[in-house]
């Protein structure tokens, strides 16, 4: 089974930090504690030897001319994943019968030159294993050069030409498979916005001009903030239960990134973001308690 190593299995409790015009870490009673911020691990970069299994290729070529030229190619791989045909790739199988490989056919691509993917991940939970495990087809070039804490995977040897690919099925082990689903599509189209509405509800407005920039001076702006935690709070009618939930998603993000070794600056800043909006919802329902 490849399994990441270590991740954060609870919050630091003593990173709170006071910055200004931000709100303050609530405490919610003994049951939910939440803390200031979201700590970052030291950046380790990819493996270059995880590179070479993917693609022996690129073996020389700069890390982020790779991640640039899959950003160009994003279409092709995901036209790729799409003419798998769904019926030969459950959703999810058992652990126990899981097989080593698939033979999927292969539908019409939307695109006249896709990329086919390289192999078929059967997400488990590390932190709550079930008999369950989620399939998902992936890159592992994709993988190889977004996750420094993943390990190579085999190689994946396709016939030129088949009307099936053959896909190796690999046990996969990650703190959140909901999570991972999201980092995992995040790594192809790159959209910010996919990632904050996959974590709770946001404002149309707002997501529909989301970039990094709009992040960063988001998390600047008192009033932004204060505005996005409004919404979350009314969306929620100021249930802390319902908050506690959305934390909980922000918090299965921020582990698996951690676990993964995925680095990607725009990526922490939107958790960040996410993380403000959180503390402030929090705070907006306490008051109005009192």
């Amino acid at each position: 089974m490849f399994q990441v190593p270590s991740h954060p299995t609870a919050f630091d409790l003593h990173s709170y930090l006071r910055a200004p015009r931000r709100p303050s870490a609530p405490s919610l009673g003994p049951a939910v504690q939440l803390p200031r911020t979201l700590a970052r691990p030291p950046f380790v970069e990819v493996s270059r030897e995880a590179i070479i299994a993917a693609a022996p290729e690129l073996e020389i070529v700069p890390v982020e001319y790779i991640r640039k030229g899959l950003r160009s190619k994003a279409n092709e791989m995901l036209a790729g994943i799409s003419a798998l045909a769904p019926s030969h790739i459950p959703s999810s199988m058992p652990r126990s019968r899981l097989p080593h490989s698939l033979n999927v056919p292969l539908r019409t691509p939307s695109t006249s030159q896709p990329s086919y993917p390289t192999h078929l991940l059967a997400v488990i939970s590390s932190k709550n294993p079930s008999d369950m495990a989620t399939l998902l087809p992936v890159h592992s070039l994709v993988l190889a050069s977004h996750c420094a804490q993943l390990p190579r995977l085999p190689s994946s040897q396709q016939q030129p030409h088949s009307p099936t690919l053959h896909l190796p099925v690999l046990p996969f082990s990650v703190p959140s498979p909901a999570a991972f689903s999201v980092l995992h599509s995040f790594m192809y189209h790159h959209r910010l916005e996919a990632v904050l509405k996959a974590l709770f509800p946001m404002p149309s407005g707002f997501l529909q001009s989301l970039s990094h920039e709009v992040v960063r001076a988001a998390l600047a702006s008192g009033p932004t903030l204060h505005q996005l935690s409004s919404y979350l709070c009314s969306s929620a009618s100021g249930n802390p239960q319902t908050l506690t939930v959305h934390a909980a998603h922000v918090k299965e993000l921020w582990q698996t990134m951690v676990a993964l070794g995925l680095f990607d600056h725009e990526l922490w800043d939107t958790v960040d973001l996410a993380w403000e909006v959180i503390l402030g919802a929090f705070n907006l329902a306490a008051a109005g308690q009192q």
